[in-house]
């Protein structure tokens, strides 16, 4: 059988004329053109008309497991999958507070398909405290949608000292500058930010000890390595519960749903303080607008329903979700917010 013909015999002579097609006549060698290029443009399009999610979606998360930002982008992992048809994995990529994971989504493609589960450190205290960043959190990524606020929980270890509120805390820290040392999941994480805002208004100082996420830094606050630290509820409140440590306040306006018996930090003497944590999604900029606008609406749908909801009050977090257009306008106010407190604290990145 006689193969295709090469693209020079196209216009050799007599080979012009015209076919049939479907009662059309078209000129030879453009019928004979189509031919030869349809195999390939065929599957193009199909690409092109592939609906979203086809394939597994990967969130990434830019620190260790076992901290708040991984428990919360697990949980809604798994819901989203189960709503799109689709494995959304969870990808944990930690170091340098987070600005290694963040920078691979940043300069991932833009296809829906590699997600971010960022946090207030990652996406409004970093730009502040490292300065040659290749990234943009706000240029550098389309916002899905708020996700959750998570008000941090102080805590301390019982058998290190017999600190019971803020008071005996404050008082403590005055007699031993220095001497206290709180953990956190790396320098500019949230547990870090919100002691220095501590600090701040306490006029106190403590030692700061950055840990490579913070499920090693729990680890080293039960064993007794270290005194206290001020981070969110999920990786904190089991552990309350069980008695391993002793809570001494929240960080947010009001109380906790789930923890009703923890005081806040403003009630116990320092009026007006607040520093929580937070959680959203973002993707690449220039992801599609249609794949924003159904993350948002999944995302929004699941985070108010009855499944998910109860089990993020009941590990401190509060479901938060907005509009895409939301969720940037309250980065930026976080940017210009902390900004601050790295300032006055003399922050430094690891």
């Amino acid at each position: 059988m006689q193969g295709p013909l090469p693209l020079r015999e196209l216009g050799r002579p007599g080979l012009a004329g015209s076919v049939a097609t479907g009662g059309t006549r078209l000129p030879r060698r453009a019928a004979l053109a189509g031919l030869l290029l349809a195999p390939c443009a065929a599957p193009r399009l199909a690409r092109a008309q592939s609906p979203w999610p086809d394939r597994p979606v990967r969130i990434v998360v830019p620190f260790t497991p076992g901290g708040s930002t991984d428990i919360i982008a697990r949980a809604l992992a798994a819901e989203l999958q189960e709503a799109l048809g689709q494995a959304f994995v969870v990808e944990n990529r930690g170091g340098a507070g987070g600005t290694i994971g963040t920078e691979l989504v940043a300069h991932a493609p833009p296809d829906g398909y590699t997600l971010l589960m960022g946090h207030i450190g990652t996406l409004a205290v970093n730009p502040s405290l490292y300065r040659n960043l290749s990234y943009d959190t706000v240029g550098s990524f389309a916002p899905i949608t708020l996700a959750a606020i998570v008000p941090n929980v102080m805590v301390v270890n019982p058998r290190k000292n017999d600190v019971r509120g803020i008071a005996d805390l404050v008082a403590l820290a005055r007699r031993r500058p220095g001497g206290l040392t709180y953990g956190s999941g790396g320098n500019g994480s949230a547990a870090h930010i919100a002691m220095a805002a501590f600090t701040l208004a306490t006029g106190t100082r403590m030692e700061h000890v950055p840990y490579r996420g913070t499920g090693p830094m729990m680890n080293d606050l039960i064993g007794g390595t270290i005194d206290l630290t001020f981070t969110g509820g999920p990786p904190v409140l089991p552990p309350v519960r069980a008695g391993l440590l002793r809570a001494l306040a929240v960080s947010s306006a009001r109380r906790l749903a789930g923890a009703p018996d923890i005081p806040t930090v403003a009630e116990q003497g320092y009026p007006g303080f607040e520093a929580n944590q937070w959680y959203g999604l973002v993707a690449p900029a220039a992801t599609p607008r249609p794949v924003i606008d159904r993350l948002n609406a999944e995302c929004t749908r699941i985070l108010r329903g009855e499944k998910l909801r109860p089990r993020l009050e009941g590990e401190g977090a509060e479901a938060a979700p907005g509009t895409p257009e939301a969720f940037r306008d309250f980065i930026q106010a976080e940017r210009s917010r902390w900004a601050e407190v790295v300032r006055l604290a003399e922050m430094r990145p690891d």
